[in-house]
């Protein structure tokens, strides 16, 4: 073999070797301080990622539970009674006419009177049965109305104004043109329902929608999916913030729309409900009885959004990392 062909002592970088071929102290020590350096940068890291998991992390002990509830629950109630001690108060300080002022214990007797005569109990399941059932219609209803307006920009820009000027028209001005259309009937009570809280949900959707981060759409067309699947599988979860948020108000605008039919369309076939209820009052000259059932309708309303939407809302929240725990 040539001579040549061998490396040329030269050509071996001074200090990489020692005399018997093993690297040399200088290199041995680079690499040490390369792989120590290597494991701090994983410890930092390793650190680094378990302090945003507990940052991120909702504490699901018993404990943390109770203390969500009571937090959630307290602050109502002491501004209950301390309403109630004010106006307690006021009528022992005042002295005002009882049948302009009834005291809280008057009203609660009217409750208690209601309740023996059996129309409490009538009036709240009938208004529980028809809020709840023209708000589910309204949801079946709302929902791909708000997504095919998402979908087609077009019949949005020609439609969106009607739906918002909808939103915005009082419910109680429907309820003499249905009474025209379905007479003194249950169709006359859902009809107001469905057009207070049609807009609200659709309204509702189409504000998620435009909040969805457009690589989302672009990662369903190259999956290949259709605009319908993309509509009900991409975009409708991703736009549930917004779409929970139309949900609730469209149950306020139903239990509004359902107070003020009732109050108006009264007789017929139409069931005796909370606003039938009000409206008898109101003919008898009974404020204790009619403060009695405003109280309830708004005690109604309360209920529903802490019992049903309030957790339903901090679960998403909290499952897309927009609710830290406790809060």
């Amino acid at each position: 073999m040539p001579l040549d062909t061998f490396p040329s002592a030269s050509a071996v970088p001074p200090g990489s070797l020692s005399e018997d071929g093993a690297p040399a102290p200088a290199e041995t020590k680079r690499g040490a301080l390369a792989g120590s350096r290597s494991t701090e940068r994983d410890d930092d890291l390793a650190r680094l990622e378990a302090g945003l998991d507990r940052l991120q992390t909702v504490e699901s002990g018993s404990g943390s539970r109770t203390r969500e509830r009571l937090r959630a629950i307290l602050p109502p109630v002491v501004l209950l009674v301390v309403l109630l001690a004010a106006w307690q108060l006021y009528v022992v300080l005042a002295q005002p006419r009882p049948d302009m002022a009834p005291s809280p214990l008057q009203v609660l007797g009217a409750l208690g009177d209601a309740w023996q005569a059996g129309r409490l109990q009538e009036a709240v399941l009938t208004s529980l049965e028809r809020g709840g059932l023209g708000f589910l219609i309204a949801i079946v209803v709302g929902t791909p109305i708000g997504l095919l307006l998402a979908e087609w920009k077009l019949l949005r820009r020609a439609a969106g104004p009607l739906i918002s000027g909808l939103q915005v028209l009082p419910s109680v001005a429907w309820v003499p043109a249905a009474i025209i259309w379905f007479r003194l009937s249950d169709a006359t009570v859902y009809f107001v329902i469905l057009m207070g809280a049609i807009p609200s949900i659709v309204n509702g959707l189409l504000a998620g929608v435009d909040q969805v981060q457009p690589q989302l759409r672009r990662v369903g067309t190259v999956l290949g999916a259709s605009r319908w699947q993309a509509a009900t599988a991409i975009v409708l979860p991703a736009a549930l913030p917004g779409y929970l948020a139309g949900l609730k108000q469209g149950w306020a605008f139903s239990w509004r729309s359902l107070m003020a039919a009732e109050i108006i369309a009264t007789g017929g076939s139409i069931g005796f409900g909370l606003g039938s209820m009000l409206d008898q009052s109101r003919q008898l000259a009974d404020l204790p009885g009619v403060l009695a059932t405003i109280i309830l309708i708004l005690a109604i309303g309360i209920l529903i959004e802490l019992v049903l939407f309030a957790p339903l809302e901090r679960a998403v929240l909290r499952r897309r990392g927009l609710l830290l725990g406790g809060a």
